[in-house]
Parts: structure tokens; C-alpha cells; sequence
């Protein structure tokens, strides 16, 4: 079974999704790699660098991190050469909000899976970023102990969001 291939345009930017075998999308509960098994690949958008070396460290013995961007204007271009299997990105973005760009990709049919990783603690912004496609909701100051469940939550097809009383009851 292949996923959906679509196309969407972000700044001038046309990014088309070729088809995947499903399973190296949502491969089923994480394994332990075997010496031929890749990671499953994520990118990384947020616009402050130390956040971004942090979350690299954090997800290097999980996770082949394929790339790091500042702001959405730069992600068309790194999906057109290799979409990855997951994408974590912030809300408050330069340019255009992260909420829009998952929006975006949910209608173009991006099988990425998008985890957001925000300081919003917010009940409406969670809602706002699962309605846009989310399959996770981190919340930064939670970053060190919930950004790897949340990406393997979502890689599983599951949905996490931050365990903290400003989210609780979102769903």
C-alpha cells in the first residue's frame, strides 16, 4: 500500500509527496534496530537555534534528525528532497504560523507526521494544531521527557499530548 502523493506550494514553492510503502511510515510500535534498520526520520522547525541543538541531542539515538529549519519558507525544499517520516514544529514562527504550515501539508497529503513543540500551554492551541493534522502536542518545558514518546507515539499512529493541567481533557 502506497500513501497519498500530493502537492502544495509554500512561498513560491512546490513540494511534491511520492508514494511510500506505508510501513516505513507507521511502522508498528518502535523496535530495537537491527544493524540494517534505518531510524525513522524527522526534521526540525523552530526558530531558535539553541532549542533546535537541544532537540537534536535529545533525538540522535532514536531519530536520524535530516534537517533544521528557522522558519517554513525553507521547507517546501527540504521535503522536495527527502520528506521525512515525521516533523516536529513550532507554532510562532517568522512568517507564517506553524499551525498554517501543518494545515498546508495535511491538504497537500504530506504523510510526514507532525508533532508540534511549542510554549503555548493553551487548551485552544492544542485543538488548533490536532485540527490541523498534529499526531503530538509537546510543550517545551516538557521537551526532555516527552519529545521522544510523542515522536514515537505519532510514528505509531497514536496522539500525544504534553501531560499538564493547562491540556488536560484535549483530545
Amino acid at each position: 500500500m502506497y500513501s497519498y502523493a500530493g502537492i502544495f506550494d509554500v512561498k513560491g514553492y512546490s513540494v511534491r509527496f511520492f508514494p511510500r510503502p506505508e510501513s516505513s511510515i507507521h511502522g508498528g510500535a518502535p523496535e530495537k534496530m537491527s544493524s540494517g534498520s534505518r531510524k525513522p526520520s524527522v526534521l526540525l522547525v523552530d526558530d531558535h537555534p539553541p532549542l533546535l541543538q537541544q532537540a537534536m541531542k535529545l533525538l540522535q539515538n532514536d531519530f536520524e534528525v535530516v534537517g533544521t529549519l528557522r522558519d517554513g519558507s525553507g521547507l517546501a525544499e527540504v521535503l522536495a528532497r527527502r520528506p521525512p517520516d515525521a516533523i516536529v514544529l513550532d507554532i510562532t514562527l517568522p512568517g507564517q504560523s506553524g499551525l498554517k504550515l501543518a494545515q498546508a501539508l495535511k491538504d497537500a497529503g504530506c504523510t510526514a507526521r507532525i508533532v508540534f513543540l511549542t510554549v503555548h500551554s493553551d487548551a485552544d492551541y492544542a485543538r488548533a494544531a490536532l485540527s490541523a493534522g498534529a499526531a503530538g502536542y509537546v510543550v517545551k518545558p516538557r521537551m526532555a521527557s516527552d519529545l521522544v514518546l510523542a515522536l514515537h507515539a505519532a510514528l505509531r499512529g497514536d496522539c500525544f499530548i504534553s501531560p499538564c493541567a493547562e491540556l488536560e481533557g484535549v483530545k
